[in-house]
């Protein structure tokens, strides 16, 4: 059989205007034994026609047998040179229908396979009783199927276009929700983008930020409700995406580090889905911060709290550090590192002297003579906490 809008025409045949006839009278009971068989055999339509939908549905399957019989009628199955017959355009229709309604393709393809089998059994029944040859009877099947898989590739095709189309809707919907919860958008515009998107939220989002070419492989690896964002946040440097993660608190964020690892991501905070913004900021702060270490590395932010505030403000830290190390500024370059080392150490150890020894490579005797030099710079000032406080900060 020649495809619909290839520019030929199927097999002809000559029908009795009786057997036509006979052939009408017989629809309603052809629709209805169509329907209960399809509901019957294919799980996704049990209970799906029934009430008036069902009566709607048995109309359709009465509209397009009636189609194909005004063609048989004609001789030939299509006319090809022709635009689409109100049957084929009912079966573009209803194949949109049911991909709008969740159903399958496959579920789509099965109920006309059905569909066909059992009008098949019921009209060659009629034409069995009626006479009709045997080489005419096949002339007859094939028609029949050749309509049928007319209808079936119309369905399947509107069934694609639905999915295509609302794809495509949904899809940017889901985008312009990511944009808007990284941007930190209020809270009422972001609960309605998500309606509109037709996400749930979850209780928590983290951001990952990863290079373009590993978003969508993470993606897929992880919850379906992670949103993406790639080449649409001008914060963010060309190359580079973000994921929107839901829920990756505990156990499970080490299993979305496990996920992201040689990928040369950073992983943000968890944070309120509403508030996923301020994990978007870190994850960036942190990128800066990764890259000078080294920017093919992944980069897990809650391992790196305090390098973070610590790089918060530079400037800041600059100023605090030039401030508790002024009483070394009088010093000789090589004593003043010396110096600044053992202090450093001294206040990480907790002043246990066989301790920093061990982390600078040195002699007890020789942290003790340079504790005692400290002493006489600094004073009482080494005894009290926010000195403490800040010579720690300053040399972290």
């Amino acid at each position: 059989m020649a495809a619909l809008g290839t520019g030929t025409t199927t097999t002809r045949i000559t029908l009795d205007p009786r057997l036509l006839d006979l052939l009408r009278r017989r629809l309603p009971e052809v629709a209805t034994d169509t329907i209960a068989a399809i509901t019957d055999e294919v799980p996704s339509y049990a209970g799906a026609f029934g009430g008036p939908m069902g009566e709607n549905v048995e109309n359709a399957v009465q509209m397009a047998l009636a189609g194909f019989l005004r063609l048989a009628a004609r001789g030939r199955v299509v006319d090809q040179a022709q635009p689409l017959s109100p049957a084929l355009e009912g079966a573009y229709a209803l194949g949109r229908g049911e991909a709008r309604s969740g159903r399958s393709a496959d579920a789509l393809l099965s109920a006309y396979r059905v569909g066909a089998r059992v009008a098949w059994r019921e009209l060659a029944e009629t034409a069995v009783d009626a006479g009709v040859p045997a080489d005419m009877l096949a002339d007859f099947a094939e028609l029949v199927f050749a309509y049928i898989d007319e209808l079936s590739a119309a369905s399947v095709a509107g069934h694609a276009d639905e999915l295509e189309t609302s794809g495509r809707v949904r899809q940017g919907y889901l985008d312009r929700l990511a944009s808007g919860i990284l941007r930190g958008d209020p809270a009422d515009a972001l609960v309605a983008a998500a309606e509109r998107a037709d996400w749930t939220p979850p209780k928590t989002l983290t951001v990952v930020i990863a290079p373009n070419a590993q978003v969508r492989p993470v993606q897929g690896l992880l919850d379906p409700r992670t949103l993406a964002s790639v080449g649409d946040l001008a914060s963010l440097a060309d190359g580079l995406g973000v994921l929107l993660v839901p829920d990756v608190g505990g156990r499970a964020r080490t299993r979305l580090m496990e996920a992201l690892a040689g990928r040369s991501a950073v992983a943000g905070p968890s944070r309120p889905w509403l508030q996923a913004g301020s994990s978007y900021a870190r994850a960036l702060r942190a990128l800066e911060l990764r890259d000078e270490i080294d920017e093919d590395a992944t980069y897990d932010t809650e391992e790196h709290l305090a390098d973070l505030v610590l790089a918060a403000d530079r400037e800041a830290v600059a100023d605090l550090r030039a401030q508790v190390l002024a009483p070394l500024d009088g010093l000789r370059p090589a004593t003043r590192q010396k110096l600044g080392e053992t202090l450093r150490a001294w206040l990480l150890h907790q002043g246990r002297r066989d301790d920093v020894a061990a982390a600078l490579f040195v002699h007890p005797q020789t942290v003790r003579y340079r504790m005692g030099q400290l002493r006489e710079l600094y004073g009482d000032r080494l005894d009290d906490p926010a000195t403490v406080r800040d010579l720690t900060i300053a040399l972290a």
